[in-house]
């Protein structure tokens, strides 16, 4: 399958990310944050620099990421001053998508109300009455984007964001009509927050056709205690879990790219120890 790395998990100095990706051969850059600006913020001539370092490596872009939408609240509603904000980033990013030819843009959702839907008495006393209604409509702005750039959305499933789960980002992606476009941007380790076991419950939700990007990473949760703690590949909760995961992506003929989210560090903030210790696992399970 198609491997890659979110680059400023390695270092925010791309050159240097790019070199320590040609040392495991890792094709595919997702970039997030590039020297101290995010994706969105870049002068044309940086964009021009970061081309040319990506095409000097031999990487393909897989995905552009910036926190789209993200910090929104059910309060917002579309044109207002922050989801304007947040529109003209995206239109940002997706200049710089063209111009490096990347063909994903990452959203995410606005903040998390727990308890979506209810019955039997919690319709009445524990839903957040219209919280998810609040939610298309600030998206569909964006999608509309996308289909005019020829572009491809991914929503990510993030943790205290509206969409936290496949179940829910396969239920926006369906209010919207939207498959064509938005896609979801599957973190298991994200889900793990709210419970969605990623096997085989989360990836039923999207095996038929709403998979568009996967990141990776190895976690532990403890919701009860609001803890979470970011462990070595194949050493956290979803370990037993990652290899009927690639199992099933290999039968499916998934072929978008698996970014490694190198978030890891072996408890002294180094971030790239942390990669190489767990790109091996990563490469051996997906590769």
């Amino acid at each position: 399958m198609k491997l890659g790395v979110i680059c400023d998990g390695i270092s925010r100095d791309l050159g240097h990310a790019l070199a320590v990706m040609d040392e495991f051969d890792l094709d595919h850059a997702e970039l997030q944050f590039v020297w101290d600006k995010e994706v969105g913020d870049h002068t044309p001539e940086e964009i021009d620099t970061i081309r040319d370092l990506v095409t000097r490596h031999g990487k393909t872009v897989s995905c552009l990421s910036r926190h789209v939408f993200a910090g929104l609240t059910t309060a917002n509603r579309p044109g207002d001053p922050a989801h304007s904000t947040h529109m003209e980033a995206l239109k940002r990013v997706m200049a710089m998508a063209h111009a490096l030819g990347a063909p994903l843009v990452r959203i995410m959702t606005s903040k998390k109300e727990q308890i979506l839907w209810g019955a039997n008495g919690a319709e009445k006393w524990n839903v957040a009455k219209g919280a998810w209604d609040t939610l298309p409509p600030l998206i569909a702005p964006a999608v509309d984007l996308a289909r005019a750039e020829g572009l491809t959305l991914v929503v990510e499933t993030g943790n205290g964001t509206m969409v936290n789960s496949n179940y829910t980002a396969r239920r926006l992606i369906d209010d919207l009509d939207a498959k064509d476009v938005l896609k979801v941007l599957w973190d298991p380790a994200n889900n793990c927050w709210c419970h969605e076991r990623a096997w085989p419950d989360g990836y039923d939700e999207i095996r038929d056709g709403y998979l568009g990007h996967v990141h990776i990473k190895d976690v532990q949760v403890d919701t009860p205690r609001a803890t979470l703690e970011v462990r070595e590949m194949g050493k956290g909760q979803l370990g037993p879990l990652f290899q009927p995961i690639a199992d099933a992506m290999r039968a499916d003929n998934y072929d978008g790219v698996i970014s490694l989210e190198s978030v890891y560090h072996p408890g002294d903030g180094d971030f790239e120890a942390g990669f190489r210790r767990c790109v091996g696992p990563f490469k051996e399970l997906f590769g």
